[in-house]
């Protein structure tokens, strides 16, 4: 059975879900009718992997119901958590940038649906239109900034948990010194 709110937002025409989404707010209507042209509805099952890091990029998501775990899985045995995202957040912004390709795995953690863009066909509406490529990059920067903030933080976390080789006092005060 499904919940109430996901029932609302499959019934919605997909304009008026693109039109709503709060990553979008504010923008006009001839970059909103751009963007519903290269969208589509997206369903995801808790535990489906969405995005995996080093594949081509060549969509975004912008989430609307459920939420995704994004992790990285470069050079250790374990993913790791970077952060955790839910509705109104968007999810995939390395299609836009050359060499269009994932930095992240993202993964559903609870049933999830978004709203899917083609970022191949966008990325020529933006090399027409470049004032839509504005909107849209200034909007992803600020959700970048936040990413790359999120994965710094976790990066820290680790290396100050991670066990050395040093002598104790002079691996005490290298990680204090890399909190702060």
């Amino acid at each position: 059975m499904q919940t109430q709110p996901q029932m609302r937002i499959e019934l919605e025409p997909l304009a008026a879900r693109v039109a709503l989404h709060p990553f979008l707010a504010g923008m006009n209507r001839t970059h909103l009718r751009l963007l519903t042209d290269c969208a589509m509805a997206a369903q995801f099952k808790p535990g489906q992997t969405i995005l995996r890091e080093g594949d081509f990029a060549n969509r975004f998501y912008l989430i609307e119901t459920g939420r995704v775990v994004l992790e990285s899985d470069a050079a250790i045995d374990d993913p790791v958590l970077l952060e955790t995202i839910g509705a109104g957040d968007l999810l995939g912004w390395s299609w836009i940038f050359p060499p269009y390709v994932w930095h992240f795995t993202a993964r559903a953690i609870e049933p999830t649906t978004a709203l899917f863009f083609y970022g191949t066909i966008l990325r020529e509406y933006c090399e027409k239109d470049h004032s839509l490529g504005y909107e849209l990059f200034k909007r992803m920067s600020m959700v970048m900034t936040k990413r790359l903030q999120a994965a710094r933080k976790q990066m820290l976390r680790l290396h100050v948990d991670a066990p050395t080789s040093e002598p104790d006092g002079a691996s005490i005060g290298r990680q204090r010194a890399i909190a702060i």
